[in-house]
C-alpha cells in the first residue's frame, strides 16, 4: 500500500457493482484511496482486494444499508470526521419504470428517501468539511430524465431533477470556496439498475444503451474538462449550452410585481 501521489480519499456509495464499482476502479487508478459503501459486504471485499492488488491504493469498505437511518448516520459520521476525504460520489439510488397509475406508492416513497434524502444528507455531511479545507469534489449521479421526465416513471424523474437542481445550487454556493460539483446525467446504461427497476436492459433498443465503463470514462473526462453538468451521450455540447442559456433567459421574468399581460389581471398594490 502506497500513499505516493495520493489525491486523497474518494467515498463512493453504491460501490459494490455497476457504475459505483467502475468509479472505484477508475479513481483508484487515478491515485485516490477509497472508501466503498454498499450493502453487499462480500462484493465490497472482493472489489477492495482486487483494487488494492492492482493499484496499491488503500481501500476501506463500509457495509451500510442507506435505506436505514443507522446506515446513513454511519456514512455521515465518516464524511464529517475523516480528514482525508477529498471526493464524494453520490451514486447509490434506485429507479422505476412503471407508469404512475401502476406504481406502488410505498416504493415511490422509498425511492424519494434514497435518491433525494440520502444524497442530500451525505452532501450536507461532506460539504462543510470540504469548505473548511478549501477543496473537495462532489459528484452526483442523476439521469437524463432530470430534463426528460416523459421518458420514465415521473417520481424517478422528479428525484433526478432534484439532483440536477441541487447540484446547480451547490455549484453556485460553493465554487468560490474551492469545492467542485458535477452532476452526471447518464442515458440508458448497461447495469443491474434496469432489472431491479422492472425492465431488463435486454428489452431496451441496443442503439440507446451505453456500457457502464464508457459512461464512467466519459463522466470523468467531463469532470477533467470542468463541466458542471455532464451528459455522456450528448453529441453536441452546444445543445446543452443553448438549453442552459434559455433557462438563464427566463430568470429576469420569473418574479415581478405584475402578472404577464396575457393573463389580463389588473394590478393590485402589494400590502
Amino acid at each position: 500500500m502506497s500513499n505516493e501521489h495520493s489525491k486523497g480519499t474518494a467515498l463512493i456509495t453504491g460501490a459494490s457493482s455497476g457504475i459505483g464499482a467502475i468509479y472505484a476502479d477508475r479513481l483508484a487508478h487515478r491515485g485516490y484511496d477509497l472508501i466503498l459503501v454498499a450493502r453487499n459486504g462480500d462484493r465490497l471485499a472482493a472489489l477492495a482486494a482486487r483494487l488494492t492488488k492492482a493499484t496499491g491504493r488503500s481501500v476501506e469498505t463500509m457495509v451500510a444499508d442507506l435505506t436505514d437511518k443507522a446506515g446513513v448516520a454511519k456514512v455521515e459520521a465518516k464524511l464529517r470526521n475523516e480528514a482525508g476525504i477529498t471526493m464524494l460520489v453520490n451514486n447509490a439510488g434506485v429507479g422505476a419504470t412503471a407508469p404512475l397509475l401502476q406504481a406502488d406508492i410505498g416504493k415511490m416513497d422509498d425511492m424519494i428517501a434514497l435518491n433525494v434524502g440520502v444524497l442530500t444528507r451525505l452532501t450536507y455531511a461532506a460539504a462543510p468539511a470540504f469548505v473548511a479545507r478549501g477543496r473537495g469534489t462532489i459528484i452526483n449521479i442523476a439521469s437524463i430524465v432530470a430534463v426528460a421526465p416523459e421518458m420514465l416513471n415521473g417520481v424517478y424523474a422528479g428525484s433526478k431533477a432534484f439532483v440536477l437542481a441541487f447540484s446547480q445550487s451547490l455549484h453556485h454556493e460553493l465554487a468560490a470556496k474551492g469545492v467542485r460539483i458535477q452532476a452526471v446525467l447518464p442515458g440508458a446504461t448497461a447495469t443491474e439498475f434496469w432489472g431491479i427497476a422492472g425492465m431488463p436492459v435486454e428489452h431496451l433498443p441496443a442503439a440507446i444503451v451505453m456500457s457502464a465503463d464508457d459512461m464512467v470514462d466519459a463522466a470523468l473526462a467531463g469532470l477533467d474538462q470542468g463541466e458542471l453538468v455532464t451528459i455522456p451521450s450528448l453529441p453536441n455540447l452546444a445543445d446543452w449550452t443553448a438549453f442552459e442559456a434559455a433557462r438563464q433567459t427566463l430568470l429576469p421574468g420569473l418574479s415581478r410585481t405584475v402578472p404577464a399581460d396575457r393573463y389580463g389581471v389588473k394590478q393590485r398594490a402589494v400590502a
